[in-house]
């Protein structure tokens, strides 16, 4: 397994995902699975993510 492919992922999510407001705003107003929906298809954040993802 990639580690760097890892740790780019990690780095993103610590930096940019914990504590996101869009992610707690849609979490409470709709699903733990709507939020997932909206970071992976509309947030650059997530879909960087997701493109690291695909490299695994």
């Amino acid at each position: 397994m990639d580690t760097t492919v890892l740790d780019k992922i990690n780095h993103l999510e610590r930096t940019y995902c914990s504590g996101c407001l869009l992610k707690e705003v849609n979490r409470t107003e709709g699903s733990k699975s709507s939020a997932h929906s909206f970071c992976i298809t509309e947030c650059s954040v997530g879909i960087e993510m997701k493109m690291y993802g695909n490299k695994l």
